[in-house]
């Protein structure tokens, strides 16, 4: 099925589970690109899970959400519980404008919730010519080095810079092993998962998808991945007002109340301290690209690159809809 149609059947069926037609909209753009750019996990897999969680009234569909203008660099949102794709589009917009202001843009968000992929909306920055990071936390996953409990969820890193090309720099990476969403969509389709990054709820290895889910995720780089989950989890939720330490309830398991997920967007220009920006970034990509290759490797490739090239390709073609994906969707339209 082609994207546009797609978006339109996603926006219909929000509308119908409560939200406006412009949060619909938000909500349909960020869940397509994903599918777009090949991330299934945050995409049309989690549909069915935002309208339960209306349904059973943790998340709001009608949000009032207050933007607090702590400076004119500043500024804190209260998300209200809203669908996280609404709070975070807010949120970005806010950074984006407050950074063309002053130079640099920090916008802080509490009670919100699950907002799909970091690297979406730091693309929207980067388009307007800006730096950015990115934190948000999630339910517990990982266990904290040296705890036999799991505690921080996957807490994306994300970065995102101008290039001096049309393919910006976005490096949008979980501090797991893999992102959770491709655990879940494995299990869903009784598919097996890689070895090496998940243990079952005994502590033994498994590449069983289900058994991964009730047990614990492996950090990146050991104890250094459980570090950043760390960091992530204190500026996204300790900072912002948030959930943290494990608090952030599971979006599809746990519907005993709202998330309360923290966000943190920080933006700023590329001239604050050089004038000519663009091309020692153009020169530092092209340094690093001609550098001599390994056996089997074309091209070396900075973040973002691969994702652009699945996103134009995909754009092209009709996007392909599983069988469970289908039999969503027949539901949540009836």
């Amino acid at each position: 099925m082609k994207a546009f149609k797609l978006k339109k059947i996603v926006s219909s069926i929000l509308i119908k589970h409560g939200l406006s037609k412009v949060d619909a909209n938000i909500s349909s753009n960020a869940l397509i690109n994903a599918e777009l750019v090949g991330a299934y996990g945050h995409g049309l897999s989690r549909l069915k899970m935002y309208c339960d969680r209306i349904k059973k009234k943790v998340i709001n569909p009608k949000p009032k959400i207050k933007i607090k203008k702590i400076s004119q660099s500043i500024s804190h949102i209260d998300a209200n519980n809203s669908i996280g794709f609404v709070s975070a589009d807010i949120a970005i917009k806010t950074a984006i404008k407050n950074a063309k202001k002053t130079g640099i843009g920090m916008v802080a968000v509490k009670n919100s919730g699950h907002y799909g992929l970091s690297g979406y909306y730091a693309e929207q920055a980067v388009k307007k010519n800006l730096i950015t990071m990115i934190y948000t936390n999630a339910p517990p996953a990982v266990a904290p080095h040296g705890a036999l409990k799991s505690l921080f969820g996957t807490n994306p890193i994300c970065f995102g810079t101008p290039t001096g090309s049309k393919i910006p720099f976005i490096l949008d990476t979980s501090i797991s092993m893999i992102n959770r969403g491709k655990i879940r969509v494995a299990a869903r389709n009784n598919q097996k998962i890689p070895e090496g990054v998940a243990l079952d709820k005994f502590g033994n290895p498994t590449t069983n998808a289900k058994k991964a889910l009730e047990g614990v995720q492996l950090p990146i780089a050991g104890f250094r991945g459980s570090g950043l989950a760390w960091m992530v989890d204190i500026l996204s939720g300790v900072l912002t007002g948030g959930n943290h330490a494990g608090k952030v309830k599971d979006p599809f398991d746990d519907f005993s109340g709202p998330q309360n997920i923290g966000h943190l967007f920080i933006t700023f220009k590329t001239n604050l301290f050089v004038s000519n920006f663009k091309n020692r970034i153009k020169n530092n990509i092209k340094t690093i690209k001609k550098l001599p290759k390994i056996k089997g490797i074309k091209e070396i490739m900075y973040p973002g690159q691969n994702k652009y090239k699945r996103f134009k390709m995909n754009s092209k073609n009709e996007i392909k809809i599983s069988e469970i994906i289908k039999k969503d969707l027949k539901i949540l339209k009836s």
